[in-house]
């Protein structure tokens, strides 16, 4: 089954120098944009993250420091991947919780003003998870009854993916070849932000997700305790959270001059 599309979708994997968002970096980015029409286009890129990579993480992905010494930097870079993916919503498999909010990092520390507000994302793990609880060889399997070679490289991991989710749509009935609805099945759960810091209340309005605020509107507290707001931006929260912060603080200031 393909995909029915209104936009294109990009589907896209990263590998990376570890799991921290807020502090780890991309050493390889593979994106495959799938269009409307059927067409294809792949680019792939490995990336100098600026920073050591970690033993632990070169034995997962294969990625050497010395590999990637004389790559292009994730900045240099950062304007031909938005432009790949501007006009597109995104998949990828965990990449709701990992590689969109990764990406994310990586587009603001290069001052690119990465939204998520006007794209749709799936997230094909979250599917797997819920119909049959697996990692994303054993979906390559199950699915497309095909062995998943070099795993781990963004490339074969990206074409997977792919492959995997059309599959998927042609065992489940229930699943709705309708990229707005395979969005909104694997969202787990309303977030202002990425990492899930802000949430939303019933009645749609951000409260935080933590700390000694745990519950309170975001707007509320900003406006009460401007010291929290510093103390917010200064230490060591994603830059996706601080971003949609500021704007929660300008709308406030900017409804106050209405």
């Amino acid at each position: 089954m393909e995909l029915k599309l209104t936009r294109p979708i990009c589907f896209f994997d990263l590998e990376t120098t570890g799991t921290d968002v807020a502090k780890d970096r991309i050493v390889e980015i593979s994106i495959l944009k799938v269009y409307p029409n059927g067409n294809k286009e792949s680019k792939t890129w490995l990336v100098n993250p600026e920073m050591p990579i970690p033993e632990h993480s070169t034995a997962i992905h294969g990625i050497t420091d010395e590999k990637v010494a004389d790559e292009p930097t994730f900045k240099q870079l950062s304007r031909e991947i938005y432009n790949m993916i501007k006009d597109s919503d995104l998949a990828g498999y965990n990449s709701n919780r990992f590689d969109i909010p990764l990406l994310a990092e990586e587009m603001l520390r290069a001052e690119v003003d990465f939204e998520m507000k006007n794209r749709l994302a799936v997230d094909v793990q979250t599917i797997f998870h819920m119909m049959e609880k697996r990692t994303l060889e054993a979906a390559y399997k199950f699915y497309c009854d095909k062995s998943l070679d070099n795993a781990h490289s963004a490339e074969a991991d990206t074409t997977a993916t792919y492959e995997v989710l059309k599959s998927q749509l042609d065992r489940y009935e229930e699943l709705q070849n309708d990229i707005k609805f395979l969005s909104e099945f694997t969202t787990r759960k309303q977030t202002a932000d990425f990492a899930g810091y802000i949430t939303y209340n019933e009645e749609g309005v951000e409260i935080f997700s933590f700390g000694k605020h745990k519950g309170r509107l975001v707007e509320e507290v900003l406006e009460k305790e401007p010291g929290y707001f510093g103390w917010l931006l200064n230490a060591d929260f994603p830059l996706y959270t601080k971003k949609v912060l500021t704007g929660i603080k300008l709308r406030k200031l900017n409804n106050k001059l209405l």
